[in-house]
């Protein structure tokens, strides 16, 4: 497994700037998802990593060595596509050992790669078959086996799923995940579906045009995102928000959230700077979860549920209330109808505070 640095890295096609003075570090053996709309620049940055795409400056650092301008088969790592890009004349074991055969390994150890790598990825029986007697799940399994026989420092995954059904797709994220923890390698997987991200990942790199709005866990990418984009790109549904201001307590600190039909406590609220008074007054956006709501007799705010949506294990209730709508997470059974009045609670300890002008976390 190996280390990657990136500094400063700036890429672009005809005088569009697509990568901004990127700094990005990857760590020994960890899960790393790039996660951001299409068009965000994840895949130039991992192809950059593969040195497929030329790059403006910058470096690029593998294994404590300067790569920047090194060719791909001197980077030591293994990458999966979109496509299969599978050889349709050749058999699995063939296509997963074409590289090691072009490369000049010795027969005896190109045949232990790809028996070791066939076993961990099922592959065993399906070795003398060629691609088209295989299913979409299966193919893209070889195509990872043949990443996976380089036994690389580094494996970079660009979108390797998309092209696959949601069964198929749960089944391979889960593969994907047991791979990593067996394996311990060091891998950069580029999504835009957060589900993948959030299953997957070590760590989560947030981008958008070309820059990196936020790096961390799962969880701290769910619960503590430092701007409103982060907020609502990731969760389904979206996390929810609310315009409004905050006013003060006779200290001077920001205590209540008000907005247009509500009126929330925040004086629990764990701000980013000490300096709280500056924030009295200001116009603010109240971002909570769907989760962060409990639809109950005793709630200190009032909805009309305009939709109902069955997800198996829970419904997702939409709440109108003054000009807002709001959805919310309800477990079990309902006792409530569409159109029908109920009241509800926000969980304060578990809200974000955004000013309107920088839209960064306060």
């Amino acid at each position: 497994m190996l280390s990657v640095n990136i500094s400063k890295l700036c890429i672009a096609f005809g005088g569009n700037e697509v990568i901004k003075d990127l700094d990005l570090d990857v760590q020994e053996g960890e899960f790393l998802v790039l996660l951001g709309p299409s068009g965000c620049g994840k895949s130039t940055l991992l192809h950059s990593l593969a040195g497929l795409i030329e790059i403006g400056s910058g470096s690029i650092g593998i294994g404590g060595r300067d790569m920047t301008y090194a060719e791909p088969s001197e980077r030591g790592i293994g990458m999966v596509f979109q496509s299969y890009a599978l050889y349709p004349t050749m058999t699995v074991e063939r296509n997963m050992s074409f590289g090691l055969r072009v490369a000049g390994l010795p027969k005896a150890e190109i045949e232990r790669r790809v028996q070791r790598t066939a076993r961990i990825l099922q592959l065993e029986a399906l070795l003398q078959r060629k691609p088209s007697q295989l299913s979409g799940g299966q193919r893209q399994r070889v195509a990872i086996g043949r990443a996976l026989v380089r036994e690389a420092g580094v494996f970079l995954f660009d979108e390797p799923l998309s092209n696959l059904d949601a069964k198929l797709r749960a089944e391979l994220r889960r593969e994907l995940k047991l791979l990593h923890k067996n394996l311990g390698s060091t891998m950069v997987y580029v999504t835009h579906d957060q589900v993948e991200a959030m299953t997957l990942a070590t760590r989560i790199v947030i981008m958008r045009s070309g820059k990196v709005l936020q790096i961390g866990t799962p969880s701290e990418i769910y619960e503590k995102p430092q701007n409103l984009f982060v907020a609502g790109f990731i969760g389904a549904p979206s996390m929810n928000f609310v315009q409004g201001k905050l006013t003060a307590n006779g200290t001077g600190e920001p205590t209540h959230f008000i907005g247009e039909a509500l009126d929330l406590d925040v004086s629990g609220y764990a701000f980013a700077t000490r300096e709280q008074t500056q924030n009295v007054g200001r116009n603010v956006t109240l971002g909570f979860r769907p989760e962060s709501i409990t639809i109950h007799p005793e709630g200190v705010h009032t909805a009309s549920v305009s939709l109902i949506e069955p997800m198996g294990s829970h419904h997702v209730a939409w709440l109108d209330f003054g000009q807002q709508s709001v959805s919310c997470i309800v477990p079990g059974e309902l006792n409530f109808r569409i159109d029908e009045s109920v009241h509800f609670s926000i969980d304060a300890a578990q809200v974000s505070l955004f000013a309107q002008d920088s839209e960064q976390r306060l």
